[in-house]
């Protein structure tokens, strides 16, 4: 015998693309971090900053809009690629 409500499945199917966007913006983290190596300290602190207003905002729409959460993870992914390689062609940043 089933107990549990009808809605219980939405919700758990919004908790559960709420958590892989978290998951897949801890995945992003990594190359923030590893930006050093072509960029300034300046711009790597600026761009781990941006990362972590993208984690700060995912964990405040966690179950107010939890669908929204799984869009931060290629947001801040572009993010670095587009900041990245503008770097280097217009700033001269090299490895």
């Amino acid at each position: 015998m089933n107990e549990q409500g009808p809605g219980v499945g939405i919700v758990r199917a919004r908790h559960i693309a709420a958590g892989l966007g978290l998951l897949l913006m801890i995945v992003t983290l990594p190359y923030y971090l590893a930006a050093g190596l072509v960029a300034p300290l300046w711009a790597v602190i600026v761009l781990v900053a941006f990362w972590v207003l993208l984690f700060v905002l995912g964990i405040a729409w966690f179950r107010r809009a939890p669908f929204r959460v799984l869009a931060l993870p290629f947001v801040a992914a572009l993010t670095w690629i587009v900041v990245v390689t503008l770097g280097e062609r217009l700033l001269g940043w090299t490895a």
